[in-house]
């Protein structure tokens, strides 16, 4: 009969053990896997950085010079049809055509737009998305009076509408500046986040970390700004993803209603829109065909990176 081994003693008929090793991740690289799997998003997010390499390394290989035409024509090339009208595309080796009255290439004018318009969209959103957090950090943790005069501003600016505000912008301090313009997004953008911001601040000051830090002395701006405004990033992040495809058509809209940058000064996508409204009407069909497409194939991927990311920094979700 087989003795049993002691307690402490390895028998060494017994199969061998493996160590499992476990690999312990943070809420970031977790959020990460969970966005790779999102097919959807990660399809998104290439759209998105795909277009940000064509607004900075477009205009580096584009064919022709967006500020010096090579050659006025008389005529499209192999048609009868007036080269003053625009060309369609794949005409003279113009891939995308040329634009009405000036004949410049309108592939070289939608890549150079997109520096603006990204620009524009990526800048208001981030400046608004600091301002916002700020603000609504401040109001949500200290409550009271400075709740009551922050978001009593919000509401003010809230209630302003956009076109007025640009306007008035604009003739103050330049028509058709693109800075003026990211800043206006920018001033109107924050007072939406301020009131998200808040909101979570007004949940997580109440949580043991926060008692927990006061009660070592930790000071205030300390406590908002490396203890709760961490754990409020996911949310954020979602909002200023968002907000971005919103900037970009909202640039979009003000510069074809003829109240944002102004295509003498550079080319946006919004406003190749707005020169290109009048030749419509003469079967000009490319000239707004290719720079919507751009609004639109930016905007969807902004949106579906934005739905992946609101999945992925979801604490509640599930692997």
């Amino acid at each position: 009969m087989d003795r049993i081994p002691s307690i402490g003693v390895t028998d060494p008929r017994a199969p061998a053990d493996f160590e499992v090793a476990l690999v312990s991740l943070n809420q970031w690289q977790l959020a990460w896997r969970r966005f790779r799997r999102h097919k959807l998003a990660m399809f998104g997010a290439g759209m998105f950085f795909f277009m940000i390499a064509v607004a900075v390394f477009g205009p580096l290989l584009a064919p022709y010079d967006a500020a010096n035409i090579p050659y006025p024509l008389k005529f499209c090339v192999g048609t009868t049809i007036s080269a003053n009208l625009g060309c369609p595309p794949l005409n003279d080796g113009h891939i995308l055509g040329t634009v009405g009255g000036t004949q410049e290439d309108l592939l070289t004018l939608v890549v150079n737009g997109a520096r603006l318009s990204l620009a524009i969209g990526i800048g208001a959103a981030l400046f608004a998305s600091v301002l916002g957090a700020i603000v609504g950090g401040v109001a949500g943790y200290f409550g009271g009076w400075v709740d009551t005069i922050l978001m009593r501003i919000v509401d003010v600016l809230l209630s302003l509408p956009l076109l007025f505000v640009i306007i008035v912008f604009a003739k103050v301090f330049g028509y058709g500046d693109w800075r003026v313009i990211l800043i206006v997004f920018a001033l109107l953008g924050w007072p939406s986040i301020a009131r998200l911001v808040r909101s979570l601040f007004l949940t997580l000051r109440t949580e043991v970390f926060v008692d927990a830090a006061r009660a070592v002395g930790v000071g205030d701006m300390r406590i908002i700004f490396r203890h709760i405004l961490p754990n409020a990033m996911s949310p954020i992040i979602v909002v200023t993803t968002l907000s971005i495809a919103g900037f970009i058509v909202t640039e979009a809209f003000v510069s074809y209603l003829g109240f944002g940058v102004n295509s003498a000064y550079s080319p946006t996508w919004g406003n190749i829109l707005s020169n290109a409204q009048n030749d419509i009407i003469v079967g000009n069909w490319w000239w707004p065909l290719f720079p919507g497409l751009a609004i639109v194939v930016t905007v969807l991927g902004i949106n579906f990176m934005g739905d992946g990311l609101r999945d992925a920094l979801d604490p509640r979700s599930r692997e």
